[in-house]
């Protein structure tokens, strides 16, 4: 099963927690993330990031956008089906916005 958190979340969901951002998350230690791996080529690419701004009126593109890029990385996204077959993944990221971000996205296309 693939699960999101967000980095800081205190209660850590349980599962191989992989970070999915491309920018090592603010204020936070290697020990405090406690992660199994950091798939950073997974995250979106600095333009597309940069365009999206985390503005819901540009989710539906940012997605379209962000997919296509994917499709090009499917050696990561094979690394994570992979594990999700062994158990619980955790999809980790840094946004406050728990609803219009990389994971989410990310998730959506992994479940399809």
């Amino acid at each position: 099963m693939i699960k999101m958190q967000r980095v800081y979340d205190k209660n850590q969901v349980e599962g191989h927690r992989i970070l999915i951002d491309r920018i090592w998350p603010r204020g936070i230690s290697k020990q405090e993330a406690n992660l199994d791996l950091w798939l950073k080529d997974i995250a979106p690419s600095s333009d597309l990031r940069k365009w999206f701004g985390h503005d819901p009126a540009r989710w539906e593109e940012f997605k379209k956008r962000y997919f296509s890029e994917l499709d090009g990385k499917q050696k990561d996204i094979q690394v994570i089906l992979d594990l999700a077959k062994k158990g619980n993944v955790v999809l980790l990221y840094a946004a406050k916005d728990t609803e219009y971000n990389n994971a989410v996205a990310l998730k959506e296309y992994l479940d399809k």
